[in-house]
């Protein structure tokens, strides 16, 4: 069971770089340990944002497609420390 998101982000309207830089507006405002999640589209945003979450050192705690709408997907991840 993954754990609740203390933010929620919602980019499926947004195309990269936008999906990123929303993401990352987020994660800035969020302290070491909280979870966020964020709604994107398949494919760039799917490929790109959380591959850049890892990058700035945070971890994915989830990512799956949500079952009810296609091509839609939730990525749960972690700020780390430091």
């Amino acid at each position: 069971m993954k754990p609740s998101a203390d933010r929620f982000l919602d980019v499926t309207h947004d195309v990269c770089p936008m999906t990123f830089v929303k993401t990352k507006l987020m994660i800035g405002k969020m302290s070491e340990g909280q979870i966020g999640e964020v709604r994107l589209k398949a494919g760039e945003p799917l490929e790109n944002v959380p591959r850049s979450v890892v990058e700035l050192g945070h971890q994915i705690v989830d990512l799956s497609a949500e079952t009810d709408t296609p091509d839609v997907w939730r990525l749960t991840f972690r700020i780390a420390g430091g």
